[in-house]
């Protein structure tokens, strides 16, 4: 079948890239602006079942690259990567498409060049970012961390373009990976439905909220809960609102002046971002943090720590607090810091939510993809 030009296959291991449930929805948004510019999309969904992490991780064991703990370890190998490749090739060649947009390098072969496809890459890290600030780097032996970090330079050379959430990734792809900086685009990234807010906000409330559906402690709950005792010894009237599981539950029993809310439907989250005078969110190793542009749409300042995409969203900490180190003090001192200053939050709420409104949306995304697959646009833009 001949290939259309006009069609771009979208991906996603994660599943179907059209279901907004996908990748915090990152997928499902860009096809959409993808397709409302013309653009004819086509979602693949390159999943495997729990059979195949099996058959594969006898690979990874065999080729020493650590303790088998997750199965993210068996999909970065190269084995699950060319599986995976053959099985979207032969999707792409079964509808005649020629051209693809990944929303990550693991459904790539380290040279995908027996498909006839121009790829492309929609991503918010790399490998050798999230080395730095990985709470399970010890379970990969230095053969694997090498071993993935050639794969997945391999996968970046091999696409034409590739467009990253931040320009801290961009920067990444061009001095550690060697990708020409003409091939590489920040585009950054939208959020969910949520919002902007411009009513009245009490900043002097003290009311803090925690948002994780799920990775409660990977983002960093955990972490603000012991925070969150030390400061109210010192705020009583500081009031804590965590969203979600049940392991926020047994984290914070005990803590007074907590609320745990498991599940709220998407209107009561929107009330609480609104409501709210600080998103506190010491997130481990998000490499960019949604969360962050919906608080800050509602005019909630956010508190983080200073890494990976948080500096770059709060323009080094002109809308929001930024934690220097991952201890329950730090994050305490910054929160009681914060509190203290409701004239500065309401401040930042104002720069922070016109300044994401200027620079971050799905639609802005959609049209720096367009530009490039589409028209051909030759230099490369780092998003504001």
């Amino acid at each position: 079948m001949e290939a259309s030009a006009s069609i771009l296959a979208v991906t996603s291991i994660f599943g179907h890239p059209r279901d907004p449930r996908t990748w915090s929805s990152a997928p499902a948004n860009v096809a959409r602006a993808l397709e409302w510019r013309g653009l004819g999309i086509v979602g693949i969904d390159v999943s495997l079942g729990r059979l195949h992490y099996a058959v594969f991780a006898g690979a990874h064991l065999l080729a020493r690259h650590g303790r088998l703990r997750y199965s993210e370890a068996v999909a970065r190998g190269p084995s699950m990567r060319r599986y995976r490749a053959r099985k979207l090739g032969n999707e792409l060649r079964r509808l005649g498409i020629g051209q693809v947009l990944h929303t990550g390098t693991l459904d790539m072969a380290p040279t995908p060049d027996g498909d006839g496809a121009v790829h492309y890459l929609l991503c918010d890290h790399t490998w050798h970012l999230s080395l730095e600030h990985r709470p399970d780097v010890g379970d990969y032996s230095a053969k694997a961390i090498r071993d993935f970090d050639e794969l997945e330079r391999d996968a970046y050379l091999a696409c034409r373009h590739i467009f990253t959430f931040g320009e801290y990734v961009r920067q990444d792809l061009v001095t550690h990976y060697g990708i020409q900086g003409d091939r590489v685009t920040a585009v950054g990234s939208g959020m969910g439905r949520v919002r902007p807010y411009t009513g009245a906000k009490d900043y002097e409330s003290g009311r803090l909220l925690f948002i994780a559906k799920h990775l409660f402690s990977e983002k960093g709950g955990d972490l603000l809960v012991e925070a969150f005792r030390l400061a109210v010894r010192e705020r009583p009237d500081l009031t804590l609102t965590i969203v979600g599981s049940e392991k926020a539950a047994r984290a914070a029993a005990g803590c007074r002046n907590i609320d745990v809310r498991p599940f709220v439907p998407w209107d009561e989250l929107e009330s609480l971002l609104r409501q709210s005078a600080i998103l506190v969110q010491p997130m481990l190793n998000d490499p960019w943090g949604q969360v962050y542009l919906e608080a800050l749409v509602s005019a909630t300042p956010v508190i983080g720590l200073r890494r990976n995409g948080l500096p770059e969203i709060t323009q080094d900490g002109r809308f929001g607090f930024l934690v220097d180190w991952a201890t329950p003090q730090a994050v305490a001192d910054a929160i009681l810091d914060a509190a203290s200053q409701p004239t500065r939050l309401a401040e930042m709420g104002a720069t922070g939510q016109q300044h994401v409104l200027q620079n971050y949306s799905w639609d802005h995304v959609g049209q720096e993809i367009f530009d490039v697959i589409v028209e051909g646009a030759p230099l490369a833009r780092v998003a504001a």
